[in-house]
């Protein structure tokens, strides 16, 4: 025990000089706000940059669809949810000549309109979130092709609100954040008062890892193990990138490794990389810009040319 607890603090010393690239990197990249790393639940990289600290939140943007899967999984295990092939229907009687289903929701193949990008804006303008969603045209069948929508995870936030008969941030932060050792803070909610379900969750970056650790440990029994198996598990490929989706989170390969990860906007991640036994964090500023599109190509260096070689030099 004592060879490896001396083996573990001689890497974690290491790697304080074996990301030195990585944070001058992050220093010369004026949207990065965070990097993180842990290995073996060891936090060996834990750097903020342009005046963000450990207690500043980011707005994780999209990743929020990965935390919100989560509390998917725990309602279905406590049973408030009787299981991801449940009918939409079940919540929303005017979707009752549809048989889209919350698994058709959790990997973005309900065949409805998407409600992002072009149309995101008129989908946040309208009166009603949840009717302007079901309202749209029906573009595939449902449980067939995926098309990335933030509607589909907003509906998944109003199915939680019937089900737990609380709102999705009660049942987060008593089911999850709570459990995890952290507080869950409110974020938006739409015209009905639902939380927004997909978009402007706010997290630290401690939190963040946090939760990517969780994963990495297949649940550490807040999440069921098999949800976070299915969640990483590619049930569909996106048109866009090509790369897999699960139950809210992305499937692919960096540097050659697997990787499950929560993505958000403008360059807010969770990498969860069993491999390697590690978790990444990357928090950036979530405002629009010219540079904003880089900043994902900028993200994925680092994480791939400076992080992943030195977490696979520690890696026995």
């Amino acid at each position: 025990m004592l060879r490896v607890a001396i083996f573990l603090l001689t890497a974690a010393l290491a790697s304080a000089q074996a990301f030195d690239e990585a944070v001058r990197l992050g220093e010369r990249t004026p949207r990065l706000h965070s990097l993180l790393v842990s290995w073996r639940g060891n936090v060996v990289l834990e750097r903020y940059f342009h005046g963000k600290k450990a207690t500043s939140y980011a707005n994780i943007k999209s990743a929020s669809k990965s935390v919100l899967a989560a509390l998917i999984g725990i309602a279905i295990e406590r049973k408030l949810i009787p299981g991801v092939q449940t009918p939409i229907a079940k919540y929303f009687p005017e979707a009752a000549k549809s048989s889209i289903t919350i698994e058709d929701l959790l990997t973005m193949r309900s065949g409805l309109r998407s409600t992002s990008n072009r149309y995101y804006g008129a989908w946040v303008g309208s009166p009603n979130w949840v009717r302007h969603i079901l309202t749209r045209p029906v573009e595939a069948e449902h449980g067939t092709q995926m098309n990335y929508s933030t509607g589909n995870t907003h509906l998944l936030s109003a199915i939680l609100t019937q089900a737990t008969k609380s709102n999705t941030w009660a049942f987060g932060q008593q089911a999850l954040a709570r459990p995890l050792g952290f507080t869950l803070a409110q974020w938006p909610r739409d015209p009905q008062g639902i939380y927004f379900g997909g978009n402007d969750m706010l997290l630290t970056p401690r939190q963040m890892l946090t939760i990517g650790e969780m994963y990495l440990n297949g649940g550490k029994q807040v999440v069921p193990a098999a949800w976070v198996k299915d969640s990483c598990t590619p049930h569909t490929i996106s048109p866009r990138n090509g790369e897999g989706y699960g139950y809210g989170w992305w499937t692919g390969k960096f540097a050659s490794v697997e990787a499950c990860y929560a993505w958000g906007f403008g360059g807010q991640y969770i990498f969860v990389m069993p491999k390697l036994d590690a978790v990444i964090v990357v928090t950036s500023s979530p405002n629009e810009g010219e540079d904003r599109r880089q900043q994902r190509g900028v993200v994925f260096d680092i994480v791939e040319e400076q992080i992943i070689p030195q977490l696979a030099r520690m890696h026995p």
